[in-house]
């Protein structure tokens, strides 16, 4: 799974790293981004360490960790994927995760990721890289590895540094570029004391410089507007990886990467690393049948997984339960590593226009639901870290993490109502007039709390190439991006929450009739959009639980449960919704590339709204400079707590409330090691591979 500056698992290209723009509500570009619809994965009933520091809970990856000497030496292992991607450059709007996952493999990282997600060098390509002066520009300069080169032998130069700068600063705008953050800071890239050294001039100063580079390319992909945008389409005539590129089968859904012979690091154990596309739902099937080796998997078939590997139970008449579930004996090989991803689902405000664009309102639906609860149903049975997320910056285990959830406060119905009145929303009842005061519209029977209407797209014509419409996140094998909900994390098939049990055994087993809220002689209700399509049950569940509590305190859900085509694109990035529920992929560079997520909203020339990346469309200027210093702040720790900053007031205006970080499951064949659940850490493939 390739990590390339962020911290999630392979996917298109992060949002946090683009800088292109989306006009909402009727200027929307087309080449909107999947990565914003990544949806959470679903359970494995089975538990793992953790490690408990200053930064929070850290969950470790969970890939069978064996030393290069207990790995065999060749042999095949097969990858499933969603996709073949539809270019190899990562840098472009429409690559994909299966884009990154090859990256990974086959060109320069000069910064990886550990498992607590922090930037690490690395020494195949890098001896030292710092920051050698500060005023009155900041330098860095690269000192690369002697060792280093390009699979046709040519060494790593201060020529392909250049070009990939040129080509992505934004300036030209016939490079297809997904994404300019800190390239468009440089000065200029020059040769330094020798052949190895590498000297980049910042204009302005530039806090995540390790972010960039990574990947690196080749002069010949990036040096000219044809061979960026389409000298890496099918293929990557160079190499600089432990894998290259050695041929792809469209008609078979296969991409091979093979061991590079001109790799001067630690050779890559295996042969070949295959990547197949396999649907989810054929993939446990695929894994035992000998098809496939690694495999993100839905929370059923880790369910199965783990089931086939228990010993069997027998009950007094020495025969099997009748309720047993049939086991299948070839998973008998498989296992689920687990971990937690490097992303997290959060709860989404639009604060464009109607009731939301009012911060009480907002603040009231963040006091209305509990997110502890959320967390504890969809993480606890993994025996994960079931604290909700308190930052929208960080992952716990992240250097800089800080919960800074308190700027919004904890879940509270009573302050929950007194937001909505303070904002005109009285108690009243659906035929429009208000309750006598203190009433709590008991008597009114009319009401259906969580109304849900559906669209089904009908046949269609495939979606524009550049559109990045993926709600189940079946990109992923996450990103940046996505990966789908599959079964229901609580393991709570019902759909029934605890609190809601216990409601409806208030008066007599009867739930109370939900409060109405009203102004203006027109009742609050709020448009929640949940995707509808398979693999998403979790999803829907933590929307119904959502829906359940905002109708305690009267807010009133119309639920819209949408097909695969249009949910990210014609809803969320269009901004035709209230509420909605999609993820973001973390970052290991916050400050440069979360910054589009949450920058004030602008007016353009047009009349319509330039957003960024920032679909909740709320937004401050004070934000936006915390940021912007915090982008630029080279000492360190001054760069978080900046960014903390940041996030206690992206808290407070409730545009986006963190839910919690999402489970990520993997089955793999026993014999596989060094990979399986990454979670913050970036994957060696040279050492993947079997046990001997």
């Amino acid at each position: 799974m390739a990590f390339n500056r962020s911290l999630r698992r392979a996917g298109p290209p992060r949002p946090g790293r683009s800088l292109r723009s989306v006009r909402s509500p009727r200027a929307l570009r087309s080449r909107t981004r999947r990565g914003a619809a990544l949806l959470t994965a679903g359970i494995l009933l089975t538990g793992c360490g953790l490690d408990q520091d200053g930064d929070g809970v850290v969950t470790p990856q969970d890939i069978a960790t064996a030393p290069r000497a207990k790995v065999a030496d060749g042999g095949t292992l097969t990858w499933a994927v969603d996709t073949l991607p539809s270019t190899l450059n990562t840098f472009q709007t429409d690559a994909d995760a299966t884009t990154q996952r090859v990256a990974a493999a086959v060109l320069p990282a000069l910064f990886t990721t550990d498992g607590r997600g922090r930037p690490q060098r690395n020494a195949d390509y890098l001896r030292s890289a710092e920051v050698v002066q500060r005023e009155p520009h900041q330098v860095v300069v690269y000192k690369l590895n002697p060792k280093a080169v390009w699979s046709d032998g040519k060494a790593l130069t201060a020529a392909d540094f250049e070009a990939q700068w040129k080509a992505l600063r934004g300036k030209d705008s016939a490079y297809w570029t997904a994404r300019n953050a800190g390239y468009d800071r440089i000065d200029r890239v020059e040769q330094g004391a020798d052949a190895q050294e590498v000297k980049v001039t910042f204009a302005r100063s530039c806090a995540d410089w390790p972010a960039l580079f990574t990947p690196l390319y080749p002069k010949a992909v990036m040096n000219s507007p044809d061979g960026f945008n389409d000298g890496a389409r099918k293929e990557l005539a160079l190499a600089s990886g432990p894998f290259r590129v050695a041929g792809r089968d469209d008609a078979q859904g296969t991409l091979t990467l093979a061991r590079n012979p001109k790799w001067w690091g630690d050779a890559a154990k295996l042969d070949r690393l295959v990547l197949r596309t396999v649907p989810r739902a054929e993939r446990a099937e695929a894994l035992a049948a000998g098809k496939l080796d690694l495999a993100d998997v839905s929370a059923a078939d880790a369910r199965r997984i783990t089931d086939a590997n228990k010993p069997a139970k027998q009950d007094k008449g020495d025969k099997p339960p009748a309720a047993a579930a049939p086991r299948s004996p070839a998973l008998r090989g498989i296992v689920v590593r687990k971990s937690l991803e490097p992303g997290y689902t959060q709860l989404a405000l639009n604060g464009a226009s109607g009731p939301l664009a009012d911060e009480r309102v907002r603040r009231a639906v963040a006091r209305a639901i509990d997110r502890r609860a959320l967390a504890k149903s969809v993480l606890g049975p993994l025996g994960l870290p079931a604290e909700p997320l308190g930052s929208h910056l960080f992952l716990a285990g992240q250097e800089g993490y800080e919960d800074n959830s308190d700027a919004i406060g904890g879940p509270d119905p009573k302050a929950a109502q007194a937001l909505l009145a303070d904002a005109g929303w009285e108690q009243g009842r659906a035929d429009g007039r208000r309750t006598a005061a203190g009433a709590d519209g008991a008597d009114d029977r009319s009401r259906t709390p969580g109304r849900t209407v559906e669209l089904r797209p009908g046949p269609q014509a495939g979606p524009d190439p550049t559109d990045e419409d993926d709600p189940e996140g079946t990109l992923d094998d996450s990103a940046d991006t996505a990966d789908p909900e599959d079964g229901d994390e609580s393991g709570n098939d019902e759909g029934t929450w605890p609190d809601d049990k216990r409601a409806a055994r208030d008066g007599g087993g009867k739930a109370a009739a939900a409060p109405v809220r009203m102004k203006n002689g027109k009742k609050l209700t709020l448009r929640f959009v949940v995707p509808v399509s398979a693999g998403t049950e979790s999803l829907r569940s933590v929307a119904d639980h959502i829906a359940r509590r905002l109708d305690a305190v009267g807010i009133a859900t119309e639920m819209t449960k949408v097909g695969d085509v249009g949910f990210f694109k014609d809803h969320i990035a269009a901004g035709s919704y209230d509420l909605a529920l999609y993820s973001w992929p973390a970052t290991a560079f916050p400050a440069t590339d979360a910054r589009p997520l949450y920058a004030k909203p602008q007016p353009a020339a047009d009349g319509s709204l330039v957003v960024e990346q920032n679909y909740t469309r709320v937004g401050t200027d004070r934000i936006d400079q915390l940021f912007d210093q915090a982008s630029t702040e080279l000492d360190a720790e001054a760069s978080r707590d900046l960014a903390a900053r940041a996030d206690a007031r992206i808290w407070a205006l409730a545009g986006s409330i963190p839910l919690y970080q999402r489970p990520q499951l993997v089955g793999t064949r026993k014999t596989v090691v060094n990979a399986g659940a990454f979670g913050l850490g970036t994957p060696r493939y040279q050492d993947i591979g079997f046990r001997r």
